[in-house]
């Protein structure tokens, strides 16, 4: 028998399956979480990095449907950036409407709480979920526990929050100030301002008319309304802030899981980051990606009805003026683009974990110097 299975070995190219990666229950402090034994070549990039950075994405997936509890974090993060553009419209509004002069300090200051406030929420909640996902696959945690968890790591949160906070409008003043950011050269960093994003928004669906009077101007009121500033200035603030906050977050993205799992000051989640980042960047990369795609391809459908509605109706007439079927249509879209963005932005926060715990797993074979590292 084993003649005849070395036979079929050869002839079929069957292999001997890979060393079991077997799950060493770790504890540290409170909060245990699984430590996974490395392969033998120690990660790296190439295929196996896209299989596990995408494996991570899907791993998030069925932790989402086995605990749905989690969605708790989507609707929280979505509040937290709604509550964002209204402050940036009321802010606008004040300014414009109202014609109070704030002043260049308190414009600074004002825009820095607003900001920090919205990212340390959003760090909060991540925390939360961080801790809602427990160990143990056949049990699970409710995101109020999670919560109740995080209450302990509000101040190096909060640093944190400050820091990216203060990046962000460093990167914002940068863009700016200099035009350079600005000409063609460098088009890639005005996807929020003036590019191909900006026209493609302001066109319906997304838009639900291009008649601004029918939803900013009311009778004997003579100015624009505090809806003009939800949108599109409001929106597209929002979508600024949360591509730069998404932009640090994906540099630094292992800095809250150091806090909330490896129990770390705020300095050594940061180093820490740095050093797992490095080990694992294919990872990331490819968790990224396979999660926007996702996003895109339920983004660009907005062509299907886009396309139905020139065909079906005269294109000026569901540009300008669309018929109340037509504006029910692209406010169905608008929801359902808007859940699907925040339920993978859900789906990334779980895989970090998981990312995360891939990186714990390439230092425990290695040295002990390395490990102290992080």
């Amino acid at each position: 028998m084993v003649q005849v299975s070395e036979i079929a070995e050869h002839w079929l190219g069957l292999c001997r399956k890979p060393p079991a990666v077997h799950a060493l229950p770790t504890v540290s402090g409170d909060h245990p979480y699984l430590a996974y034994e490395g392969l033998p070549d120690g990660g790296g990039s190439g295929s196996g990095s896209i299989h596990r950075g995408i494996g991570a994405a899907i791993s998030g997936m069925r932790i989402l449907i086995r605990n749905r509890q989690l969605l708790w974090f989507t609707l929280l993060a979505g509040l937290v950036l709604a509550g964002y553009t209204i402050a940036q419209a009321a802010f606008k509004y004040i300014g414009w409407n109202l014609h109070i002069e704030l002043g260049t300090t308190i414009s600074y200051v004002l825009n820095f709480l607003i900001a920090f406030a919205t990212v340390f929420f959003l760090m909060f909640f991540l925390a939360g979920l961080l801790l809602s996902v427990t160990s143990k696959k056949e049990c699970s945690a409710s995101f109020y526990e999670g919560i109740c968890g995080a209450k302990k790591y509000v101040r190096p949160l909060a640093g944190w929050s400050v820091v990216l906070t203060l990046a962000g409008m460093l990167l914002e003043w940068i863009y700016i100030t200099f035009p350079v950011c600005r000409e063609s050269s460098c088009s890639f960093l005005n996807i929020f301002g003036h590019g191909s994003f900006t026209s493609t928004i302001m066109q319906f669906p997304f838009n639900w008319t291009l008649d601004w009077n029918m939803l900013t101007e009311f009778p004997g009121y003579g100015g624009r309304s505090l809806l003009l500033w939800l949108y599109p200035y409001g929106f597209l603030e929002t979508l600024t802030f949360s591509a730069i906050t998404l932009l640090l977050f994906i540099l630094t993205p292992f800095v809250v899981p150091l806090i909330v799992l490896g129990h770390k000051t705020l300095r050594e989640a940061v180093v820490g980051s740095f050093v797992m980042m490095k080990k694992i960047w294919a990872e990331v990369a490819a968790c990224i990606l396979f999660l926007g795609v996702i996003v895109s391809g339920v983004f660009l459908t907005y062509m299907i009805i886009q396309t139905a509605s020139g065909i079906v109706d005269p294109y000026e007439t569901v540009t300008f003026h669309p018929p109340g079927t037509w504006i029910a249509l692209a406010l169905l879209y608008n929801v359902a683009l808007l859940i699907v963005s925040f339920v993978v932005a859900t789906v990334g926060g779980i895989a970090v974990r998981d990312l995360f715990l891939s990186a714990k797993s390439r230092q425990m074979p290695g040295s002990v110097e390395e490990s102290r590292d992080v």
